[in-house]
């Protein structure tokens, strides 16, 4: 039975798929059997033939090393850089929540460690027109704890309270957080980590500076945050 972890964010743009990226390697390179699913992506461009290339799953394949395949990585992928239930209103091709599951599922019979990747932040609509499906539906049906990526700047205490008061009102769990763009020394930043433990008990499990090619925390601490 593999084991999974969902990889949310406090909003778009703040870091996940790169903070994937380097979680997946670090399984890999200590021997797992390391893979990556992701529900939705949007904002992602063609190749020569016409075809949508899964920009989030190709990042994370390249920098993580995994050699599974990016058809098995995401059902969904659409081209118009919006949320993905408006990528589907214009595209087409709305999000189901049997075909994720069924995607997840096949990833899982063949893989020890799974992690999944959000899309945007934590109320992101996936579907709305065609059926109403959000982000914390996938979350709550895949069954997977989540680990909170933030930029580790000024807001932060703000947007990672909320999140965090969010999931905790929905019975997400929450087995920690992650800070992107941290700046060792920066008092601001030093005093977020703190304020942000406080507000939401979880624990700071790495913080990640720019152009980081490797997460400052052991395999076997990442692997005890699946489940």
């Amino acid at each position: 039975m593999s084991k999974t972890l969902f990889v949310i964010g406090t909003g778009t743009d703040i870091g996940k798929t790169y903070i994937s990226g380097l979680i997946v390697k670090k399984l890999r390179e200590s021997g797992s059997r390391a893979a990556y699913y992701k529900a939705a992506m949007s904002g992602n461009e063609r190749r020569a033939d016409g075809s949508l290339i899964p920009g989030d799953a190709l990042f994370v394949k390249e920098v993580s090393g995994i050699s599974q395949p990016l058809e098995e990585m995401c059902p969904y992928i659409y081209e118009t850089a919006v949320s993905p239930h408006l990528a589907s209103k214009i595209e087409g091709n709305p999000v189901r929540m049997e075909v994720v599951l069924e995607g997840f599922q096949r990833v899982c019979g063949s893989y020890e460690y799974v992690t999944l990747e959000g899309s945007g932040g934590i109320l992101c609509p996936l579907c709305f027109d065609e059926g109403e499906l959000w982000l914390p539906d996938v979350i709550k049906a895949c069954g997977a704890g989540c680990l909170l990526v933030a930029d580790a700047g000024l807001g932060t205490i703000n947007s990672v309270g909320l999140t965090a008061f969010y999931m905790r009102e929905h019975d997400i769990p929450l087995k920690g957080i992650i800070f992107n763009h941290f700046k060792p020394g920066d008092v601001m930043q030093e005093d977020n980590l703190k304020m942000c433990r406080h507000l939401t008990g979880a624990e700071v499990i790495a913080c990640v500076r720019e152009g980081d090619t490797e997460l400052d925390i052991s395999a076997e601490d990442l692997k005890s945050l699946y489940e």
